[in-house]
């Protein structure tokens, strides 16, 4: 009747269609959880310094060392369908150059099963602080916020803002001592 690899075939197409079944499933079982929690930030040290350029022009400009705390309860966000989560610290701030810049500062991979309560204190940046002129001298309007990208098993890759963020500014004098 039927040859070898006609049934063979009618064997993977059904498994391949229950194992997407199942996956689709799984996709739609967490797809509305909401991944937002609170964040606490604040900043201990900020430091400034007009550096050269690493080109071989002559300009000179800003780099920034902060020193930050960082508390956050992260448990909740994860459920059978998540995998892990990369979490990152994100400055922004605006110049007369630009009206966005966007810098990340800091991140960190929390898997599974790992300790997800972050209460880091006196962490400094993993990532430098440059700003491509002299823009963060003086500058008052730079704000820190904490965002993470949900790694799901199977699914969408949600990409979520922390609840709250923190404000400050850089000192108005450049610093030349070691940092």
């Amino acid at each position: 009747m039927h040859t070898f690899l006609t049934r063979g075939n009618a064997i993977l197409a059904y498994s391949l269609s229950v194992s997407a079944c199942l996956t689709f499933t799984c996709f739609l079982s967490t797809v509305f959880n909401n991944y937002e929690t609170n964040v606490s930030l604040n900043t201990v040290k900020i430091v400034v310094k007009n550096v050269p350029d690493y080109s071989a022009s002559r300009e000179r400009n800003d780099l920034g060392f902060v020193t930050f705390d960082i508390q956050t309860d992260l448990t909740s966000l994860f459920n059978w369908n998540v995998k892990q989560l990369f979490i990152y610290l994100v400055a922004e701030y605006k110049t007369h150059h630009n009206n966005v810049n966007q810098i990340i500062l800091w991140d960190k991979i929390i898997l599974r099963g790992e300790n997800s309560v972050l209460d880091l204190k006196n962490m400094n940046t993993k990532y430098y602080f440059w700003d491509d002129g002299n823009g963060l001298r003086g500058n008052k309007n730079i704000s820190l916020h904490l965002s993470w990208n949900v790694i799901p098993n199977a699914g969408l890759l949600p990409s979520t803002n922390g609840i709250g963020h923190h404000e400050f500014g850089f000192p108005a004098d450049y610093t030349t001592s070691r940092v």
